[in-house]
Formats: C-alpha cells, sequence, structure tokens
C-alpha cells in the first residue's frame, strides 16, 4: 500500500523529495527516481533533514516496534500519517507522545489514483496539517474525514478489503466464461471490462446501483435466468453484512 501511495506522490509531484526508510530496499516495480532517497532504517537519516509529515506505511503486527523510533520526530509543525489497518490513534499515541497523528484508511486503487481514503485526526494536528494530508491523498483519489474512530474498522471492512471482493467476482465471472467455452484471454477480458464499466457507470450515474440492476434484468430474459440461480441469495444485503462484519471484527481486533 505504502508503495501504491508513493507512486501517486510522484506522479502528481506533491512534494520534491521523499525519504523512505525500507530495510529490504528499493521494492520490486518500483523505477528509481530522484525525487526518491532510500535508508535502511529511520537512524540512517541525516539529522539536519527535517520533513512535513511521516507517513507509516508498515503491518500491523510489527507497528509498535517500528513506531518508537520516530518518537524524537514528535515537534510543533510534525505530522504524522498512518495507514496501519486497525491501529488506533491512542495506540499511535503511546509511541509518539504528544504528536499530531492522523490515521487513514487507503485501498490499493490509490496506485492508479483512483483509491478511496478515509482520515480521522487527533485533537493536535491543526488546519493547516489537515489541509497537507488532504493533498497527499487528493494525489491517490478521493478523500473523506470522519471524526468517529470507530467508524474505520468499518471503514476498513468495505472499502480497504473492498478491491479483494471485486478482484474475486472478476475470478468468478473469468473462470465461468471459460467454463462455458470461452477461450481464456477473452473470459478474463470480458470479466475485467464489465466490471471496470459497470463501476464506473454506478460511479457517474444519477440511478441507484439497485435501478441500475433492474435497467439490466428484463423479465424473463437471460439476466433473469441467471439472477434466479440463487445468484441474487449468495449476493445478497445479509451475506454481504456478515463478510464486511468479519473483516471489520478483525480490525477492531488488530487494535489490541
Amino acid at each position: 500500500m505504502g508503495t501504491a501511495m508513493l507512486r501517486g506522490w510522484i506522479a502528481a509531484g506533491v512534494a520534491s523529495r521523499f525519504l523512505v526508510i525500507e530495510p529490504a530496499g528499493m521494492p520490486a516495480g518500483l523505477d528509481s527516481s530522484a525525487e526518491i532517497l532510500w535508508y535502511p532504517g529511520p537512524d540512517a537519516l541525516p539529522s539536519e533533514r527535517a520533513a512535513e509529515a511521516v507517513v507509516f506505511a508498515v503491518k500491523p503486527q510489527v507497528v509498535d516496534a517500528v513506531l518508537p523510533s520516530y518518537r524524537r520526530w514528535a515537534r510543533e509543525g510534525m505530522l504524522f500519517l498512518s495507514i496501519v489497518a486497525g491501529k488506533t490513534l491512542g495506540g499511535l499515541a503511546r509511541h509518539l507522545g504528544a504528536a499530531a497523528i492522523v490515521r487513514t484508511m487507503p485501498n490499493t486503487p490509490a496506485a492508479i489514483g483512483r483509491g478511496i481514503t478515509v482520515a480521522c485526526a487527533n485533537p493536535l494536528v491543526t488546519f493547516a496539517q489537515r489541509r497537507l494530508c488532504e493533498r497527499l491523498l487528493a494525489a491517490i483519489g478521493e478523500s473523506a474525514w470522519v471524526d468517529d474512530e470507530g467508524h474505520l474498522d468499518a471503514v476498513t471492512a468495505v472499502s480497504g478489503s473492498g478491491p479483494a471482493y471485486v478482484f474475486l467476482l472478476i475470478e468468478a465471472l473469468a473462470r465461468a466464461g471459460e467454463a462455458e467455452g470461452l477461450p481464456s484471454e477473452l473470459a478474463a477480458r470480458l470479466a475485467l471490462s464489465t466490471v471496470a464499466g459497470s463501476g464506473e457507470l454506478a460511479r457517474i450515474s444519477a440511478e441507484s446501483p439497485a435501478q441500475l440492476r433492474e435497467n439490466v434484468t428484463s423479465p424473463g430474459g437471460t439476466t433473469r435466468a441467471a439472477l434466479d440461480q440463487r445468484l441474487e441469495s449468495v449476493c445478497s444485503h445479509q451475506h454481504v453484512e456478515r463478510a464486511v462484519a468479519a473483516a471489520a471484527a478483525r480490525s477492531r481486533e488488530l487494535a489490541n
């Protein structure tokens, strides 16, 4: 996720320089760039360098070991921005002290500037720091703020994990097409384009997704025949709600 965001920031030119801490070095698939300086750890950073923001893009399982090294950076004007799933503002502050912290939940379409990120700030975040955060998030897609941090568990389950649900649908459609005799490349192309086009139509249409679905479903037609094969029940609100609830519960567990 951090690599996806970095790609978006470089493409948008939101900063002249990025100092990246990555013990394993430059990730595969990310081209070398003059805007990026790579460091194996925070202690390797030149002491004279000052940053406007520090972004934590690490796994929840290692964040408690990573954060203490950055407490010395907690000063007036410094913004800490976290994309760590499940780690609360309070949990971050236990390591960083009295610092301006924004907790966010982005998703992987950020890599192509089509992400959606929800952010929640602690009381020490200034208006100017909110605007800085918004500039960073605008470079990778849409963004929204919530005042209730508890909403971020549901955000994680819906939009953070959501791309996986969509990719699963693409896989299923492609395999079903192959089962009906389509060449694998054509089945994959049909599945990808159908999901991408339908999503864009839903995004820009004044009609609700429910109405758009009805528009495709002619009585006695092919779509109705497909939906009659328990597809509506498998994709019912109840089933999706259980899946999202499980993801949200896991997000809350990661905070402990």
